[in-house]
């Protein structure tokens, strides 16, 4: 087999994923999703965007300060302004730090977003990698929406900008309209006309709006590319981003015709994906290709038995090649702290002694009420006591009356900044009474936008997990909640919720 080019795995989920609707996360989450993307081994980890809030710029701070490995990438826009913030919040990472700038190249966008002429495009262009490099060698210039480009003027851009000095050029789908045999001549056009094209590396970042993403990122490492942009379980903008384990792993199976390699770790891939799923909140739909429930999943009889009889009679790779284990049974209540410890940090966890003595509380408790703990409900333990939001609001219990012929009543009994209070609601079915005593309670005028139930895993015994989306104005939360009582994990979602929401403002205030 001839030798595998090396594809590098830039991974833009704390960025363009962290954009998306429902999936912001504050710094703390942030640096946890990093540090599973350094063990995942990704080549560069863009980080956020410095000038778009303080919080964003803390958050490039702390991971510039604290992530060993990859570089660590910002994203700015051609103004001077965004530059120097970049490099203010990336010099911490020394010569790991990259500095990402863009600017769009396509008629459409000139005309109506930049109001520009293309000489005037080409001269910021040129500029804002020249300022970049006054910090760093290590600078990346993406030529926003460049497949609706017109192909003469895209390679004018990129030639002029590798002249300046950059050492990766991107080469956006940033709408997600291409197609891969289009994609694939657009970068072959480009490695074919642009004269000084082999002094940077071609990087591509592909939207999934038309369900392509990953195939036309494949298409262009087909024609010479050397970077793409992903996202772990695909999250980003509108449909989301090329799915960095669907990417990692169609490469990995298919080398028989795709003679490439990554550096990637695949056997972090489902750690990692199980964390963004628990941070966020948002979970993968279970055919999701590679990490969804269904991936390893066989119900008919007929694949049953080829699997039986050979297992890639229906599987192209197996499920330990991207870190599902194959016992499932993790730990019971006869387990010891060492066990669970080790468990934690297999699955991607770093706890604190303070916080994993919390989670083991509860891992206890849990165990004594079910038979069989499962990964997925050590995600969703330590989702629900460790990574938790400034607690202004903490449940003390629940008490729900309901039946057939009764109206649904639930008491609750909460602390607020640490004082008692208790109220009684009625209501259309124990959850509804539920969360309208809570929201009694607090006083919010927030919006329960979205709920949404199911069990993390099988049998009557499994935890049952809820999500809500809950708005305020202009802000957007998502909160988590889970027990083997659905009325007291709809009940922690939505506090959870309320005190991720008293947070944000908390944030917004102190940046006014």
């Amino acid at each position: 087999m001839a030798e595998l080019k090396t594809i590098k795995i830039f991974d833009t989920t704390l960025r363009d994923g962290e954009q998306s609707p429902g999936n912001s996360m504050n710094i703390e989450e942030k640096l946890r999703v990093a540090k599973q993307l350094q063990k995942l081994n990704v080549d560069v980890i863009e980080a956020g965007f410095p000038i778009a809030s303080e919080g964003d710029f803390e958050a490039v701070k702390r991971i510039a300060q604290t992530i060993k490995g990859p570089e660590i990438a910002g994203l700015c826009r051609s103004s001077d302004k965004d530059i120097d913030r970049a490099w203010e919040a990336l010099k911490y990472a020394g010569e790991k730090g990259r500095i990402h700038t863009f600017l769009a190249t396509s008629e459409i966008h000139m005309k109506y977003k930049l109001r520009m002429t293309r000489d005037q495009v080409l001269e910021n262009a040129v500029k804002a990698v020249r300022r970049a490099k006054s910090y760093t060698p290590n600078v990346e210039f993406s030529c926003e929406d460049a497949v609706r480009t017109d192909l003469a003027f895209l390679a004018q851009v990129v030639e002029a900008v590798i002249d300046a000095g950059v050492t990766t050029v991107n080469i956006p789908d940033t709408v997600g309209y291409t197609i891969p045999f289009e994609y694939f001549n657009i970068i072959r056009h480009l490695k074919e006309n642009v004269p000084n094209i082999e002094k940077a590396v071609i990087s591509v970042h592909c939207h999934n709006d038309l369900g392509l993403a990953v195939a036309n990122s494949i298409a262009a490492v087909q024609a010479g590319a050397g970077q793409v942009e992903c996202t772990v379980n695909g999250i980003g903008e509108r449909a989301g981003n090329c799915s960095l384990e669907e990417f990692v792993m169609a490469i990995r199976t298919r080398h028989d015709i795709l003679p490439f390699r990554t550096n990637v770790d695949h056997e972090q891939i489902v750690p990692a994906s199980r964390l963004l799923t628990t941070i966020t909140g948002i979970g993968v739909q279970p055919n999701k290709a590679i990490v969804g429930a269904n991936a390893f999943a066989h119900e008919s009889g007929i694949h049953q038995h080829g699997v039986l009889m050979e297992k890639s009679t229906y599987e192209i790779m197996t499920p330990e090649s991207i870190g599902l284990k194959a016992n499932v049974l993790v730990l019971g209540k006869h387990s010891g702290r060492h066990a669970f410890k080790k468990r934690l940090t297999e699955l991607g966890y770093e706890l604190s002694d303070e916080d994993l003595n919390r989670a083991f509380e509860r891992f206890k408790a849990l165990a004594d009420l079910k038979k069989e703990v499962f990964d997925e409900d050590l995600d969703a333990l330590v989702a629900d006591e460790v990574m938790r939001p400034a607690e202004k609001y903490r449940l003390s219990h629940i008490t729900v009356t309901c039946g057939s012929f009764a109206v649904a009543t639930s008491t609750v009994q909460m602390e607020i900044d640490g004082s008692p209070v208790r109220t009684a609601e009625l209501g259309d079915g124990p959850v509804d009474a539920t969360l309208k005593a809570i929201k009694k309670l607090t006083k919010t005028k927030a919006k329960l936008q979205q709920y949404n139930v199911g069990s993390i895993t099988g049998g009557t015994d499994a935890q049952g997990e809820v999500t809500v989306r809950v708005t305020d104005g202009d802000e957007t939360v998502v909160g988590r909640g889970s027990s083997t009582d659905i009325i007291e994990a709809s009940a922690k979602a939505y506090i959870n919720a309320l005190n991720r929401l008293q947070s944000k403002m908390e944030r917004i205030h102190e940046c006014l």
